[in-house]
């Protein structure tokens, strides 16, 4: 062969995406879209729990005892459930309704990076609520401030189980009205079962609770109005809710793969 002719080596390719830069990129560009909404959307998660905390004072004793802790910690964790789970399914269910998904699919960016970046981006806004709300709670029941700061890891920890089921019922749900109704569910079931003092529940009721992560959020928090906390159980609530994080993260994952594939 002459080689005048010869046909040039193909140039090598670049090495694709690495996940944590692309985390980052999409964290920043949906916290930037999602700031827009900040104030009412950090309103309404934290009026609508402090006006739960105000109606149950009525029906339930000030003090250390485990209803008032219940409710306190409950209607905290009731804020994350609002933003990860509510908001989120109803995000996720507007992109695949709104061919937003072929946006992020022609991105040179993991669908892992797509699905964590949009979760920690709304679960970014749901921790000044929950301290607010945290801490009016404790004053409206009688409950020491000493150990609010373990909301610092039960924000974190309960919002990655929250939003990954969010974000899988929005890019699963075949309409959008389906995603909205299931975000709406979840939130229900979050207030019902978390917030009412679990002693006074069924045992059917009991252990349907179990079956919600955000429950185990609700506990390690509520064990650490103890005087004498069992750190060691607060430390398990807490990996339960990391492990049911990594699972539903993984799945909405999965489902943003299929979601991307069947809408093209």
């Amino acid at each position: 062969m002459n080689p005048a002719t010869a046909v040039p080596a193909a140039a090598p390719l670049a090495p694709g995406p690495r996940l944590l830069p692309a985390l980052g990129a999409v964290y920043r560009a949906q916290l930037s879209r999602a700031r827009v909404a900040r104030i009412p959307l950090l309103f309404v998660a934290t009026f609508q729990s402090l006006g739960i905390m105000v109606m149950m004072r009525g029906v339930v004793d000030s003090g250390d005892n485990p209803s008032a802790r219940a409710v306190v910690a409950g209607s905290s964790v009731l804020v994350v459930a609002f933003v990860a789970l509510n908001l989120l399914a109803q995000y996720f269910g507007r992109l695949r309704a709104t061919g937003g998904l072929d946006h992020y699919a022609t991105l040179p960016v993991p669908p892992a990076a797509v699905v964590l970046g949009a979760a920690g981006a709304y679960a970014s806004f749901t921790l000044p609520g929950t301290l607010l709300t945290a801490a009016v709670g404790a004053g409206l029941f009688g409950l020491p401030w000493a150990n609010l700061w373990i909301l610092l890891a039960v924000v974190p920890l309960a919002g990655a189980a929250l939003s990954g089921l969010g974000a899988a019922c929005g890019l699963l749900a075949p309409r959008q009205e389906i995603a909205t109704l299931l975000g709406q569910l979840g939130m229900s079931a979050a207030l019902l079962l978390g917030v009412l003092p679990a002693g006074r529940m069924p045992e059917p009721i009991r252990l349907l609770r179990d079956l919600l992560p955000s429950t185990y959020g609700v506990e390690a928090f509520a064990r650490t109005f103890d005087p004498a906390p069992a750190w060691s159980a607060v430390v398990g609530d807490l990996a339960v809710c990391a492990a049911v994080g990594a699972v539903s993260l993984s799945v909405a994952t999965w489902a943003f793969r299929r979601a991307a594939v069947a809408d093209r």
